[in-house]
């Protein structure tokens, strides 16, 4: 389980657990103070939220991911690449780590989205994939589920 100095992952277990009435507006409160944080804070949240991941139950799990996703369409294209491209780095240092999750399972849940949501997160997927090195490019590639790489174009 998670030790008591990964605040974050503790905030994301107990997210998951909570109601979509409160579950979103608590996340998007995160979420803004995400933003406002140095690079060396948001790695750590996101390394945090990384290894918390895996360890909540997938019922709970999808539930915080779907609300996560439904809050990033509601920010600015620079924010959701600030969120991605961050996600993305700290994948590329670490991929063991997203390869504990269920991706297939977590694109499903990208699937159960309206399809502008949908849209409005490919983009932002696909411009941070773009600025990626070709190594990453391709480590990302690999890591990939192929209906995702299809899906938002990569």
């Amino acid at each position: 389980m998670l030790s008591e100095e990964n605040f974050a992952g503790n905030i994301i277990v107990n997210l998951a657990s909570l109601p979509d009435f409160l579950r979103t507006p608590i996340l998007k409160k995160r979420m803004t103070e995400f933003f406002s944080m140095n690079d060396s804070e948001k790695n750590e949240i996101i390394n945090n939220a990384l290894e918390a991941g895996p360890t909540i139950p997938f019922p709970n799990f999808s539930k915080l991911f779907k609300t996560w996703l439904e809050v990033l369409c509601t920010v600015s294209e620079e924010h959701r690449y600030d969120m991605f491209s961050n996600y993305f780095k700290q994948i590329m240092k670490k991929p063991q780590k997203i390869i504990l999750f269920n991706l297939d399972g977590i694109f499903e849940i990208f699937l159960q989205l309206e399809n502008s949501k949908q849209q409005i997160l490919s983009k932002s997927i696909k411009n941070v994939f773009e600025r990626l090195d070709e190594e990453d490019k391709r480590r990302m590639v690999l890591l990939t589920p192929e209906i995702a790489k299809k899906t938002i174009g990569f």
